[in-house]
């Protein structure tokens, strides 16, 4: 199966651009309701990041008064009572600030998950099976938590970390021009090394999130395939395989962590060097009496703030990088075109079928395997009512078949029509509201039993759902559970046998009462006495009813009104079970020797 890549470290870097910013800036629309408390934050992040660079003249101003170097009217008490407000002022922009980006990121990446969960499930089969559960988990956990942190915290941080560094410079310009040459000199350095650093950082970072995606579809396929796992006795396999990728996760992250502390230490030892080198300055000119002990204070005070600005102004970076990177892949998933619309489900209009059915010269191959052409010309019609069979050997096109008549997939020539008109011009919801398949490998959802029947029929009453049940022969288990309907049936519907979960979507499917049924296999994974008291029920539901049966055992569709053997993607016999069983040489009657003779 083809699949479709979430990041590709082979692909060539992709350089941040206007256009790159511009279409990042796309997500913010989720944030868009609540844009006043974005902006009132934005407006307190701007007061408190100002308000705390009063702190270092303050301090000067403190140790110059106490050596009465200072010529204000001012003592160290009224200083004291300026400080205490304005770490009161302070505290509270800072609390109101952080609460008013949490609502705007938490509310916000609740819009984000809701959309691209709704988008997801509205996707077509295809996307499905171009596409990997742990690539589609991954983005919805790994990347819309990049996003978070980007909207809660990242974001906040790097205009906090530019407020201050540009604020910063013009208090020492302002206070000490000389020195503010000196540590101005140290920029270009550490541009040109932070931006240097973080590209490659930014590549090593998709790489272990690439290894790490790898590691989830690992994890993924194991847990959904544990019943294959624990009957070939694999576990030492998986649990190797898993390891070794684990390990390829550890050695891409450990790689990615020592070219961090690399970065990080480029800037502490460059930026403190120019700090020491800075002071030794200051503390010459504090000798020849050109600058006074305080503002030599405020000035260290004020250079190591710039120095740290920095320093968080590299990590903010590579980590805005890396949510813009993420917003690239949720809105890959959010641009896709869907297959239905939720939002209109509701206002779908009602259309009721006969359940005429009329397949003409169908041709159909596989997108994820399109050199092999499943259907060949195939034809064939199904009158309002009636019950047909489709049997053949596996791999004949019998649930492709099916499949398109659920529209999951187009055709690549020919047509499908329902009730006279092709498929495609109906609206996908109410075409498949009238449409009801019972398949061979039943899924369930891990809730209620209660839950799952009414699944055919939301809002269903007690008593629709008990009769479902009943004429699916599934009350009689049900009632034995201690808590009945409410009784849960685990993962995809684990806590019961493969004859009960048959039931339970027989029941479901008898909920729905649609125009056409479709049957694959209904009755494979019940024993004798409950396949005869279902195929009873099932007799009963398909009458008046279009019924498609696709079946491997051909003692469940004897009395079926029209019997179509396909092979290779084409009919090659039809009739009822007595027609097609008079044909000595014939397919069906080759078939049907093979699994009940004595009805020959």
């Amino acid at each position: 199966m083809a699949r479709r890549k979430t990041q590709d470290p082979e692909q060539p870097k992709v350089k941040l651009t206007k256009e790159k910013l511009k279409d990042a800036a796309r997500i913010f629309r989720f944030i868009r309701p609540y844009r006043f408390a974005f902006g009132f934050g934005l407006v307190l992040l701007f007061l408190s990041s100002l308000t705390f660079m009063v702190f270092p003249y303050l301090s000067g101003l403190m140790v110059d008064i106490a050596q009465g170097e200072q010529g204000m009217e001012i003592d160290l008490g009224d200083v004291g009572w300026i400080l205490a407000i304005v770490l009161v002022v302070q505290g509270g922009v800072s609390y109101l600030r952080i609460y008013l980006f949490a609502i705007v990121s938490e509310k916000g990446i609740a819009d984000v998950r809701r959309a691209l969960y709704e988008k997801l499930i509205t996707m077509p089969m295809t996307f499905f099976e171009e596409s990997r559960v742990g690539e589609l988990v991954s983005r919805l956990t790994s990347d819309v938590e990049k996003l978070y942190n980007a909207f809660s915290i990242t974001l906040a941080e790097f205009l906090r970390q530019i407020i201050i560094l540009v604020a910063g410079i013009i208090f020492l310009a302002f206070r000490a021009p000389t020195l503010s040459l000196i540590m101005l000199g140290t920029f270009p350095v550490v541009i040109i090394g932070a931006m240097f650093f973080g590209r490659f950082i930014r590549k090593l970072s998709k790489e272990r999130q690439e290894e790490l995606a790898e590691s989830n579809n690992i994890l993924n396929e194991t847990m959904q395939a544990i019943q294959a796992v624990k009957s070939f006795t694999n576990e030492l396999f998986e649990s190797l395989r898993y390891g070794k990728r684990i390990e390829r996760v550890v050695g891409m992250s450990l790689k990615y962590a020592r070219w961090r502390a690399l970065f990080t230490v480029f800037i502490v030892t460059f930026l403190f060097g120019a700090l020491f080198f800075i002071i030794w300055q200051g503390a010459s000119l504090v000798q020849s009496g050109e600058m006074t002990v305080g503002l030599l204070i405020e000035f260290v005070a004020y250079t190591a703030i710039i120095g740290g600005s920095i320093a968080g102004l590299g990590n903010f970076y590579t980590e805005l990088l890396g949510a813009i990177g993420a917003t690239e892949r949720i809105r890959e998933i959010l641009d896709e075109t869907a297959e239905v619309s939720i939002r209109a489900h509701g206002e779908a209009p009602a259309h009721s079928f006969e359940g005429r059915i009329a397949y003409e010269s169908v041709h159909f191959r596989y997108p994820t395997r399109p050199d092999i052409e499943v259907l060949k010309g195939l034809s064939f019609s199904v009158e309002p009512g009636q019950k047909v069979a489709l049997v053949g050997t596996s791999g004949a096109g019998k649930s492709t078949i099916v499949q398109l008549l659920l529209r999951y997939y187009g055709l690549q020539g020919g047509e499908i029509k329902v009730d006279g008109q092709p498929i495609s011009s109906y609206d996908i919801t109410a075409y498949r509201k009238n449409m009801a398949i019972v398949p061979q490998e039943v899924i369930l959802f891990g809730g209620s039993i209660r839950e799952n029947i009414a699944y055919g029929k939301p809002g269903a009453t007690e008593e629709e759902i008990t009769e479902a049940a009943r004429q699916a022969n599934a009350w009689s288990f049900i009632s034995g559970f201690p808590e009945g309907l409410d009784t849960l049936v685990g993962e995809r519907g684990v806590k019961l046998s493969g004859g009960q979960r048959q039931r339970i979507a027989i029941a479901r499917a008898i909920l729905k009462d649609p125009a056409i049924l479709l049957l694959d296999e209904a009755t494979s994974s019940l024993d004798a006495e409950s396949e005869k008291a279902v195929q009873d029920a099932l007799n009963t539901l398909m009458e008046g009813r279009t019924s498609i049966i696709i079946a491997h055992r051909l003692a469940t569709i004897r009395d079926v009104d029209q019997i179509f053997v396909i092979d290779d993607g084409r009919i090659i016999e039809q009739g009822t079970h007595t027609e097609l069983s008079a044909r000595e040489d014939g397919a069906y009657n080759t078939l049907a020797k093979l699994q009940f003779e004595p009805i020959q």
